[in-house]
């Protein structure tokens, strides 16, 4: 019997490994459709199976790629602690924790990542080091302005580069309907496909949404109208980033199309650029056939983000033609006294070896414009520029809340205190939202306090904590040395305010207010593998099912767990000794289960909780089998506990 027990046990530990295995290749062919929800889902089922660097460093990836970015935080720190881990697990993590604006905690992690990799260059060592730096005392100092989500204007998918005509505003967005994940693309991206084989015409296959188009927002009769924008450009790929001359009659923009002389790659591969086009608006109002720009190469290179003077007789736009610094530069290019365009001149004083996109120019003359090359808060940042005496001044960083951790681009001011950005930073509609910007008094009242160590009362530096305003909008800010931080805020306004850090579950409160506060917050440490008791989860006699009492505790855990989406627990239940040990042990792992499916069920992603009934084998006191207690002595063994397993 001994023999056959321990056979059994092998068998069942070979086979544990194997399901992983084979989890694991599951989520890698999901992982390679652009199916990251589905892999996602997988790769945490492999990671519960067998902790591995693999599934670890796929689902930080994963979940880089949906932009859920404490997730990848989350494990790209558990990655890099992993033995093997690469060095470039280091610099990812940081890349993470920018994504979440904790600069202070990048900050640390560039320098690890530096210390690793002694052939960086300073001027990129610098970048990083600076940025964080400069990253917190924008945060410590916003801006003037309030950004509104222009829910109007925004859809769940990519909507960006608002521009205010005549007419109305005028927009890119791929709002057309979502295929089912069955009907969407696999293999290679769009704009590199297979000879003989051209893109499907009405889905563009990186995304699965239908391909970017210009849409056009009026007011008639105090009614939004949104319509496609009444234009024919001659292609069923994409079509966006409009500029229009000042009295709207005449337009640049960008698109894709699949040219016939287009050259494919010995591997029978072709990519195909992106072009700039401008049409006409004829005495009838209709825009007549798109022209194509004196620089497009749809073989060689890109050209695109176009904007055109007020007079029509200038264009700036970005392209990645030969002989610039890198990525995409700034060019700028003039017609002469017969209409036609000169050479395009590189903006070296403005390009780095980074990306510059949209240019723009307000009512003054202050030219906007967008890149990942200068010191900033991540991804694209807004600059301002100022052309005088024939050169462009140095560029200046617009801040925060202009700038976030994510990409802001397609900066237009249409009047001296109004105009538009777009971002994907964290809490929009979709992937790209419109935003809509306008100067603000400076608020008279207050907010500050500090957040500590709960467990030890020591300040926490590095903290951050978000103040959300009712119409959605966030600002946030890093505690200095001292844990301290500060807002601006009005009165008769609700707010939601939370505080959080690496390591810590998060604390939020809620205020309405006629005067200045302060309001501090203690965060508890998170210890991994502790018992933490669930007090009042009562059960009734040999029953699982969840009481409305103990519903309203395990509502305690459901909100722990939302307000701190990182984590996974184990949740367990315990019996006393009284009884038979096998039964106390089977009806303990029906009550944890009992209780998991209820959290599961208030939206609780079932990967991150584990039920495990421990019967009377983890007893608290004296009082086992055949030991004569009181029953208050036996009630303490009775008990509902969760840990935390995974932060």
């Amino acid at each position: 019997m001994k023999r056959t027990l321990l056979l059994c046990l092998f068998a069942l530990s070979l086979f544990i490994p194997v399901k992983a295995q084979y989890v694991l290749k599951e989520a890698d062919a999901q992982y390679d459709l652009f199916n990251y929800i589905k892999a996602i889902d997988l790769y945490e089922q492999a990671y519960a199976k067998k902790n591995t660097l693999y599934a670890a460093q796929r689902l930080a990836e994963s979940y880089t790629l949906t932009r859920n970015y404490p997730q990848a935080e989350s494990w790209y720190a558990i990655a890099l602690n992993m033995p093997g881990s690469p060095a470039v697990n280091t610099l990812n993590y940081a890349k993470a924790l920018v994504s979440n604006s904790k600069y202070g905690e990048a900050k640390t992690q560039f320098k690890n990542y530096i210390e690793q990799q002694k052939e960086l260059s300073l001027a990129q060592q610098n970048l990083w080091l600076n940025s964080c730096d400069s990253a917190i005392k924008w945060m410590q100092q916003p801006r003037p302005v309030l950004l509104q989500n222009a829910q109007e204007l925004n859809s769940p998918q990519s909507d960006w580069g608002a521009v205010q005509s005549k007419d109305g505003v005028t927009f890119t967005s791929d709002r057309g309907l979502s295929l089912p994940e069955s009907t969407k693309k696999s293999g290679r991206p769009f704009l590199k496909f297979d000879a003989g084989k051209t893109p499907d015409k009405q889905t563009y296959g990186w995304t699965g949404n239908q391909y970017l188009r210009l849409y056009e927002a009026q007011k008639l009769d105090n009614k939004d109208i949104l319509m496609l924008f009444p234009l024919d450009a001659g292609t069923d790929y994409h079509i966006g980033a409009a500029s229009f001359s000042s009295e709207g009659k005449e337009m640049y923009f960008t698109l894709t199309r699949i040219s016939k002389d287009l050259k494919f790659s010995k591997g029978r591969i072709a990519t195909v650029n992106v072009e700039i086009y401008s049409s006409e608006k004829a005495a009838d109002g209709k825009w007549g056939k798109p022209i194509p720009f004196k620089y497009n190469n749809v073989n060689a290179y890109s050209v695109g983000d176009p904007l055109i003077s007020k007079d029509g007789r200038s264009l700036y736009f970005v392209s990645n033609m030969p002989g610039g610094k890198g990525g995409t530069d700034l060019y700028h290019i003039t017609k002469n006294a017969s209409g036609e365009w000169q050479e395009a001149i590189n903006l070296t004083s403005l390009n780095t070896e980074g990306n510059e996109r949209s240019p723009s120019i307000d009512e003054s003359g202050g030219f906007y414009f967008s890149t990942d090359g200068l010191t900033g808060m991540g991804g694209l940042d807004i600059f301002k520029s100022i052309y005088l005496d024939n050169s462009f001044s140095k560029p200046i960083n617009q801040g925060y809340p202009i700038n976030s951790p994510q990409d802001d681009f397609a900066f237009n001011m249409y009047t001296a205190t109004d105009g538009y950005l777009s971002s994907n930073r964290v809490d929009g509609l979709g992937s790209d939202d419109i935003y809509r910007i306008t100067q603000q008094i400076i608020l008279a009242l207050k907010l500050e306090g500090k957040v500590f160590n709960k467990k030890t009362g020591l300040p926490l530096a590095s903290a951050s904590v978000t103040l959300k305003m009712q119409n959605g909008n966030a600002l946030k800010v890093i505690t200095d040395e001292t844990g301290y931080y500060a807002f601006k805020i009005d009165k008769d306004i609700l707010y939601d305010v939370k505080a959080e850090k690496t390591g810590f579950r998060s604390a939020d409160t809620s205020f309405v207010t006629q005067v200045s506060l302060v309001k501090d917050f203690y965060l508890i440490p998170i210890e991994i593998n502790k018992p933490i008791r669930l007090d009042n989860i009562y059960y009734d006699f040999d029953k699982s099912n969840i009481r409305p009492d103990a519903a309203i505790e395990l509502d305690k855990l459901v909100k722990i767990l939302k307000d701190n989406p990182t984590i996974w627990i184990e949740l367990s239940s315990h019996t006393d000794s009284r009884g038979n040990d096998s039964y106390n042990m089977a009806l303990s792992q029906r009550r944890a289960e009992s209780a998991v499916r209820y959290i599961v069920s208030k939206g609780i992603d079932k990967n991150r909780i584990t039920a495990k009934g421990y019967g009377e084998s983890q007893l608290l006191n004296r009082c086992a089998n055949g030991v004569k207690c009181a029953v208050e002595e036996h009630q303490l063994n009775r008990r509902t506990e969760f840990k935390i397993v995974k932060q």
